[in-house]
């Protein structure tokens, strides 16, 4: 649209010359000019100079109105051009621009309603005016976007939000309500630098607006920064003192801080039941808070791998890393369960996860302590094959040995089926070959630390089950 203005407006010269003192109305109607010289060269701010001049010299001429309207929109101040507009309109109903500027005024602020009724008064007076026509549509298009956008805010589909506002934005650039329920959708959306770009603007241009101070608080609050997040909740609530998001988002944020800390103390002490309580209860407070939900399920989790619940614990590691992908410490709290467990392969996987996004030596060790314990998994376990803990002695490796030789000798099975003999036969030998490993020390020490033992040949020599009876009588 273009805010030109006319010569005149729609008032001529000899009306205001009856009506004003002549010579102040020649003076107006110089002042006038040269703010349309000015507005001509786009120098807006002496164009409104100008137009103030005028108007104060003849205040109730509604083209000197409708002038520095024009003026103060090209300037992005809609609000005072509203009050131009509107007093241009008072002085002269049938002012055609001046209804066109106060319903441009209307819809950039976001008024697509009061927007429609100017446009309809144009229509009225000028019913073949086409910019009048395609401003409706816009105003009908603005309305249209804001009640999908109401819908699907309900729904907490919070990308559509953000779409519809960036639409009716482009008819709406001066709306503080759209950007602000678009700054609350990035901010639940994750997008916090975008959210409190927003934000922050309209907080320079009206350091007192309460929706403005509540998504700032939002964005810290999500980012898990709750005590300033707090801060800026209880200044929105000054400014506005029934703004019920920024009272529940600040009730939230106290409890949420509140329970956290009792968890971290209960932890402290030991009392890993009460720490299980606490964080559970702090995990229903607000389930938007993604953030600080996921330092909560890897808190729960570590208090799970404390009390040996190493499944719940991985479950809860896993909760955290879910809300937040780069969440490092999450992913070190459930390798070590995923090998506490001997899940081997889910260990090396989180711990390449983490070493490919912090390449420190310490995470380079944990990972190949899990490549070399899933390399030593996939082999035989002779341990397990003679039923002894991984620190037995000596004396208890031969023991064992005795016992599992008995129980699977193919003498002890010689009247089964030939399937089951061939069974007991595969684990007799299994005995034999576990016991010459374990009972030789270097051989044993290989083994412990995970080398390959292929070029011993596993040569079971005196020691191999054939010799079972000749070793120990």
């Amino acid at each position: 649209m273009s805010f030109f203005p006319r010569s005149w407006g729609d008032s001529s010269l000899s009306s205001v010359l009856a009506a004003e003192d002549p010579e102040e109305a020649l003076e107006a109607e110089s002042f006038k000019e040269q703010g349309n010289a000015y507005y001509a060269k786009k120098d807006y701010n002496e164009a409104y100079n100008y137009y103030t001049k005028a108007i104060d010299t003849c205040p109730n001429n509604a083209s000197y109105y409708g002038n520095r309207a024009a003026t103060l929109m090209m300037l992005g101040r809609f609000r005072e051009a509203l009050g131009d507009a509107q007093q241009s309109v008072r002085l002269d109903d049938s002012f055609v621009r001046g209804h066109l500027r106060e319903g441009k005024c209307h819809l950039s602020l976001g008024n697509a309603m009061a927007a429609s009724r100017c446009f309809q008064r144009v229509l009225e007076l000028d019913h073949k005016n086409t910019q009048a026509q395609q401003e409706l549509k816009n105003a009908s298009t603005v309305l249209e976007y804001e009640k999908i956008a109401e819908v699907d805010f309900e729904k907490r589909d919070f990308r559509k939000v953000v779409f519809c506002m960036d639409r009716a934005l482009e008819f709406a650039p001066a709306c503080h309500r759209f950007k602000i329920l678009k700054a609350e959708c990035l901010a639940l959306l994750g997008r916090y630098p975008e959210a409190q770009s927003v934000a922050s603007d309209i907080l320079r241009m009206d350091s007192t607006n309460a929706d403005a101070l509540y998504v700032r608080g939002l964005c810290l609050y999500y980012e898990d920064c709750i005590e300033k997040a707090v801060q800026f909740f209880v200044q929105a609530l000054r400014m506005a003192p029934d703004h019920e998001k920024a009272c529940l988002a600040c009730r939230n944020a106290k409890a949420l801080k509140a329970k956290k800390e009792d968890g971290n103390k209960a932890f402290k002490e030991g009392n890993y039941k009460l720490a299980y309580e606490l964080y559970t209860e702090a995990l229903g407070i607000d389930p938007n808070n993604i953030k600080t939900n996921a330092k909560l399920y890897c808190n729960r989790g570590t208090v799970n791998s404390k009390l040996r619940k190493l499944e719940e614990a991985i479950d809860d590691c896993t909760n955290a890393v879910k809300l937040d992908e780069t969440y490092i410490k999450a992913y070190l709290r459930r390798a070590q369960c995923y090998m506490d467990t001997e899940q081997y392969e889910d260990a090396v996987r989180d711990y390449e996860k983490v070493y490919q996004t912090e390449k420190t030596k310490e995470h380079k060790q944990l990972l190949k302590n899990a490549q070399m314990e899933l390399k030593k998994s996939k082999r035989k376990d002779y341990y397990k094959i003679l039923g002894v803990d991984k620190n037995a002695s000596e004396d208890e490796i031969k023991k064992a040995y005795r016992k599992r030789a008995l129980m699977h000798h193919p003498d002890r099975h010689s009247g089964a089926s030939a399937e089951v003999q061939k069974e007991e036969e595969k684990k007799f030998k299994e005995v034999g070959e576990a016991f010459t490993i374990l009972s030789d020390p270097k051989k044993k020490a290989r083994y412990d630390s995970g080398q390959d033992l292929e070029e011993d040949g596993l040569n079971m020599g005196a020691s191999g089950p054939g010799n079972f009876f000749f070793q120990f009588g």
